[in-house]
């Protein structure tokens, strides 16, 4: 992927890189978007001192009615419309946000589980914005948002995809469903190069997506 502006002061894009999204896809579901960042940076086990005390900031303001409350507010919202759009049910799958606030309700806190983790963690909670991070040597080209065609597939996912399965895909194919599933690029512990990707949704501000991404790559360099 591209290479990240070089200086002093940062190590990712100074405005985060903007994919495309298929015509048919972005006809149907009009405000679909993804963005990414990429931030020269190694995955840890555990997160630095920093990251740690956002975390434990973040969890003691995070109480049971603000998750009660959480699909209320625009963001949480247009997800979980997002998601009956294409079929998901956000009572039983989740969209990323309100899956993070059952998490802390059920494990107390905002449990750290290092680098990068934590950061798109700290981002999701702070912003509602859904993101998922990748390693950036392990993709080509610009991402998309498209369906996937006939004899595609995706790496832990059994045979092959259903043709016009909406997918993230770069330019040599899918890499993980749009949601629902699981990375086939995620970072791994050889991985140098993080790239932090937020799917947007029609009701999700592009300055909000602008701040998530902004918060985890400050996470990130914070490590």
């Amino acid at each position: 992927m591209e290479g990240a502006e070089t200086g002093s002061e940062a190590t990712w894009q100074s405005s985060p890189e903007q994919g495309w999204v298929a015509p048919r896809v972005a006809a149907e579901f009009p405000g679909l978007g993804i963005a990414w960042v990429e931030v020269d940076a190694r995955p840890t086990s555990s997160s630095s001192e920093p990251v740690r005390r956002r975390l434990r900031d973040l969890s003691d303001r995070f109480y049971g009615a603000h998750a009660i409350h959480m699909r209320e507010q625009p963001v949480p919202w247009s997800y979980r419309v997002f998601f009956r759009q294409i079929g998901l049910d956000p009572d039983r799958v989740r969209t990323p946000a309100e899956q993070l606030a059952l998490d802390r309700l059920h494990d107390g806190a905002f449990l750290t589980r290092g680098l990068p983790a934590d950061a798109v963690t700290i981002a999701i909670a702070e912003t509602c914005v859904a993101l998922r991070a990748y390693d950036a040597a392990r993709l080509e080209g610009r991402l998309c948002i498209r369906e996937s065609a006939p004899g595609e597939s995706l790496l832990g996912y059994p045979g092959q995809l259903e043709h016009g399965t909406l997918t993230i895909a770069d330019e040599r194919g899918p890499v993980e469903l749009l949601f629902g599933g699981e990375p086939e690029c995620g970072a791994e512990r050889d991985t140098r190069r993080v790239a932090i990707v937020a799917v947007q949704v029609k009701g999700v501000p592009q300055v909000a997506v602008d701040e998530a991404l902004w918060i985890a790559a400050s996470m990130l360099q914070a490590a």
